[in-house]
């Protein structure tokens, strides 16, 4: 299970930063999560920290489980 949490924080990071770079430097949407919200730019930034949270916390547990 935080095999698959892990594999939807590294989603969510790389739809934040993409999302981030396209309309900030390209003037243009990429990734999916533009298809299904409208965000300003800030948000996916959030959107990638909050990833990247999930991917600390995943991590942790993951190592406390092994001892």
């Amino acid at each position: 299970m935080r095999g698959l949490i892990s594999f939807v924080a590294v989603i969510a990071v790389i739809q934040g930063l993409a999302g981030f770079a396209g309309r900030v430097w390209f003037d243009r949407e990429w990734g999916f999560l533009h298809r299904l919200v409208d965000l300003p730019v800030p948000a996916y930034l959030g959107v990638a920290a909050a990833g990247v949270v999930v991917l600390i916390l995943a991590d942790n547990a993951r190592k406390r489980d092994r001892g």
